[in-house]
């Protein structure tokens, strides 16, 4: 990136001043402070007003993610630089408690005529055919299970 392309920098003394009290206290993410560093030292009114290597290199980060902070700064402004947004469209669960239930009952129950056990395929297709969920890949339910503590069927041996 030349020095033309370079997005620059400029702190009034009240982004300044509420950066240094971030930095000073130390009770904040380390991305926060991260960030709230690397716009004081880029700062072009500032007294350091470092090269994005040095940065980088300063605070154990890549010039990449100086450059990023840079322009986001210029962009988005101190809050949106500082605060990173939480992703949205996510869906974290795709299963709720009652859902859940009803999988463990499907995998307890006695598999399909013709099969030895429930495969996380024939369990995901049988969550879809009893209108437990619209869709699920096999891979889910396979998540669901492994993270119960017992495994049904299983006998405690103490």
């Amino acid at each position: 990136m030349g020095l033309q392309d370079k997005v620059v920098v400029c702190l009034d003394d009240a982004q300044r001043a509420a950066l240094r009290k971030i930095v000073r206290s130390g009770r904040h993410p380390s991305a926060l402070l991260r960030r709230a560093h690397v716009l004081l030292k880029t700062d072009a009114d500032g007294p350091d007003g470092w090269s994005d290597e040095r940065i980088a290199e300063a605070l154990s980060t890549t010039r990449m993610t100086v450059r990023r902070v840079r322009q986001q700064f210029v962009v988005e402004g101190l809050d949106a630089t500082l605060h990173r947004k939480r992703p949205t469209g996510r869906q974290y669960r795709k299963l709720d408690g009652k859902q859940e239930a009803q999988r463990v009952a499907i995998a307890c129950s006695p598999p399909p005529e013709g099969r030895g056990r429930w495969t996380m395929k024939l369990m995901a297709d049988r969550l879809v055919e009893l209108e437990v969920v619209e869709s699920i890949d096999p891979a889910t339910v396979c998540r669901t299970l492994k993270k119960m503590r017992s495994s049904p069927g299983s006998s405690s041996s103490g």
